[in-house]
C-alpha cells in the first residue's frame, strides 16, 4: 500500500511537472491559449500579469474544500497535491529557467508540442487517480445537479475560456491554440481513455 501510494505521488509530481513546462515554456511563450481553469489563468496573466502559479491556486483550492464532503478523501487529496506541485513547478520554471522556447515562426509544432506536453502531464495525472483541480471538480458537481454530461461541461467552459482568449490572440494564434488543445484531448485519451468518464468514476459522491 505503500510503494503504490509513494509510485502514485510520484506518477502525480511528474504529470505536474509537465503540464507546467508545458502551459509555461511553450503555451505562455508563444502565445497559446488553454482551456479550463489553466485557461483562466493564462487569462488573468495576460490581463493583470498575476502569475499562474498563484492564479490556479485562488481557483481551485476553495473548489476543492467545498467539495470535499461530495467526493472521497483521496481523489480531493490527490488533487490538491496537483494544484499545489503544479503551481511550484511553474513559480520554479517562471523564476530559475534559463531558455525561452521561441517558435513563433514555427507555430504549427509549438501547437504539437504543447498539446504533447499538456496532455501527458493531465493523461498522468488522472491516470494516478487525481485531477487536474477545480475545474474537473466543478464539472462534476454540474453533471450531477442538471443533465448536462461531464464531457458537454467541459466543451462548454472550454469554449468560453477560449473565445475570450481572443482578447489577446489573433485569429491566427487562435487556430493553432485549438489544434494544441486537441492534440492534448488525443493524448490523454491515448494514457487514460476516455479521462472526463475516468474522472468521474474516480469521485465518490
Amino acid at each position: 500500500m505503500w510503494k503504490q501510494k509513494m509510485r502514485e505521488f510520484s506518477f502525480i509530481l511528474i504529470g505536474s511537472c509537465l503540464l507546467a513546462a508545458g502551459l509555461y515554456h511553450i503555451n505562455f511563450q508563444n502565445n497559446l491559449a488553454e482551456g479550463g481553469f489553466l485557461g483562466v489563468a493564462l487569462l488573468i496573466e495576460n490581463f493583470f500579469s498575476i502569475s499562474p502559479s498563484i492564479t490556479t491556486l485562488l481557483l481551485d483550492l476553495p473548489i476543492l474544500l467545498l467539495a470535499l464532503r461530495m467526493f472521497g478523501k483521496s481523489f480531493i487529496y490527490k488533487s490538491f497535491i496537483v494544484s499545489v506541485s503544479f503551481s511550484v513547478f511553474y513559480l520554479l520554471f517562471e523564476k530559475y529557467s534559463n531558455f525561452t522556447l521561441d517558435l513563433s515562426n514555427h507555430m504549427l509544432l509549438a501547437a504539437i508540442l504543447g498539446g504533447l506536453f499538456t496532455g501527458m502531464g493531465l493523461g498522468v495525472i488522472l491516470k494516478s487517480g487525481g485531477s487536474t483541480g477545480g475545474d474537473d471538480v466543478l464539472s462534476i458537481v454540474i453533471n450531477k445537479l442538471t443533465k448536462l454530461s461531464i464531457g458537454r461541461v467541459y466543451f462548454i467552459f472550454d469554449a468560453i475560456v477560449l473565445t475570450i482568449s481572443l482578447y489577446y490572440l489573433n485569429w491566427h494564434e487562435f487556430g493553432y491554440t485549438l489544434i494544441a488543445v486537441a492534440v492534448s484531448a488525443k493524448i490523454t485519451d491515448i494514457i487514460v481513455g476516455d479521462f472526463k468518464e475516468n474522472v468521474n468514476q474516480q469521485a465518490t459522491v
